[in-house]
């Protein structure tokens, strides 16, 4: 049996950010995964300390996360809802748990949504 990538792409553009952190957290359950750092592995040979390490690069995407809806949970579910597109009732789920409200986003992207959303009341992170 084939998959039918295309269909699954196709539902997947259409799901909201709740559903999809809800499919990714059973598929994560489901086949024992989780989202463990790399682990750095010693060469044998090599010289400890011998090169520099390279320059770390510029982060260029981020994503913005939602702590807190603070007070003013209304103004923070406007907000939201304008930001992302999503309905009233995702936009209030997304308010009361928090979560990532963007990924991938650019930096001046990132810092107007966190803007927007420190402004309504909330705390918010860039990651």
């Amino acid at each position: 049996m084939a998959l039918d990538i295309a269909a699954i792409k196709a539902q997947l553009s259409n799901a909201t950010v709740l559903e999809l952190k809800q499919l990714i957290d059973e598929l994560k359950e489901e086949w024992g995964v989780t989202a463990a750092a790399p682990v750095a592995v010693a060469v044998p040979g090599a010289a400890a300390g011998g090169a520099a390490a390279p320059a770390a690069e510029e982060k260029t995407e981020f994503d913005v996360v939602l702590k807190e809806a603070g007070a003013n949970k209304l103004n923070v579910i406007k907000e939201l809802r304008a930001i992302t597109g999503l309905g009233l009732k995702e936009a209030k789920d997304l308010a009361e748990q928090g979560g990532v409200v963007k990924e991938g986003v650019s930096k001046e992207e990132a810092e107007k949504i966190k803007k927007q959303l420190e402004g309504a009341g909330a705390k918010v992170e860039l990651k």
